[in-house]
């Protein structure tokens, strides 16, 4: 297994992070894994050498950060020898409070995560989205604080708007808060639209970029129904494009030279990217991690990467709501 350097910062990261949303209870959500089926594909992955871990509090209620911490503890000697992020944002309960960036929710939903989690710091807390709502200051301010106090070693990012990464960064610098170390987008071979903005601005900033989706909620290993597909709203409105399909066929024809899974393809160009450090790449299968954990012996050649790129056309901005 390879590790980077997470942008500028000193933590260093396993270049496959698994992504746990897929972990929670599969009574409400047909394609989540309960603690029993989610723990031999999380025990492959730390066999497998990864050491990055994401969730976040609104994955199944707050269900997935709790078998995540579950997990981790028991599969890992010591706390100091893994790197778990999660993330802020989103609604987790019905008060008006349960939700967003004010400081009064940052402040109560860290320490539930925490909780949940089992541990007493967060490795790389992240804004899930962009508040409209709250200043930005106020984010800010409240992150810094976590900081300040150990609850949190480092701060992340993620979806929004270019100029609003600029303006979070700016406003930290001006304020000596601490900014962000991370941007978690959303990038892949069917979405490349980050490529305009956001992946400039992260190199120019030094941020170390975790996409999600990696695998186009799984158009990208080249099938064309899984399970998840059925049940998973989202995807139908990030990847319902026609033209996608020519891109899933560069994929399938460049794996079936190569004698590899189409996912290891689509996980091999990701990683060739500059400033990408660790596709979040989500699994429901043991196999799912020997796939992602197998593209990193992938090298595309330049005729390869020009043959998956040349089908791309632009699309609408997707995945910042």
């Amino acid at each position: 297994m390879e590790h980077l350097r997470l942008g500028r910062s000193g933590l260093r990261v396993s270049r496959i992070c698994l992504g746990m949303m897929s972990f929670g209870d599969p009574a409400k959500t047909p394609w989540h894994l309960d603690e029993g089926r989610a723990e031999p594909i999380v025990r492959r992955a730390v066999e497998s050498g990864v050491t990055f871990f994401d969730t976040a509090d609104m994955y199944d209620g707050g269900a997935s950060e709790e078998i995540t911490g579950r997990l981790l503890r028991g599969l890992f000697r010591r706390r100091d020898d893994y790197a778990l992020a999660t993330k802020v944002f989103f609604p987790v309960g019905e008060g008006a409070n349960d939700r967003g960036l004010s400081r009064k929710h940052i402040m109560a939903a860290a320490d539930d995560s925490l909780r949940r989690l089992g541990t007493d710091y967060i490795d790389l807390y992240q804004i899930h989205r962009w508040d409209y709502e709250t200043p930005i200051e106020e984010t800010l301010e409240a992150l810094h604080d976590l900081v300040r106090v150990g609850k949190v070693r480092y701060l992340g990012a993620s979806s929004m708007f270019a100029w609003q990464f600029a303006k979070a960064q700016h406003t930290a610098r001006a304020g000596r808060l601490t900014g962000f170390t991370a941007m978690q987008n959303h990038y892949n071979l069917l979405y490349r639209e980050e490529e305009r903005e956001m992946l400039p601005l992260c190199l120019d900033e030094g941020v170390g970029v975790l996409p999600w989706s990696p695998l186009a909620r799984g158009r990208l290993t080249g099938r064309r129904e899984t399970a998840r597909a059925g049940s998973d709203r989202l995807a139908a409105m990030l990847y319902g494009e026609a033209d996608q399909e020519q891109v899933v066929d560069a994929v399938r024809a460049v794996a079936g030279e190569r004698g590899v899974p189409p996912a290891q393809i689509a996980l091999a160009w990701l990683l060739s990217r500059s400033g990408v450090v660790a596709p979040i790449v989500g699994a429901t299968r043991v196999e799912h991690v020997d796939d992602a954990v197998g593209a990193l012996g992938v090298k595309l050649d330049e005729e390869e990467l020009a043959r998956l790129e040349a089908p791309y056309r632009p699309h609408p901005v997707l995945g910042h709501e």
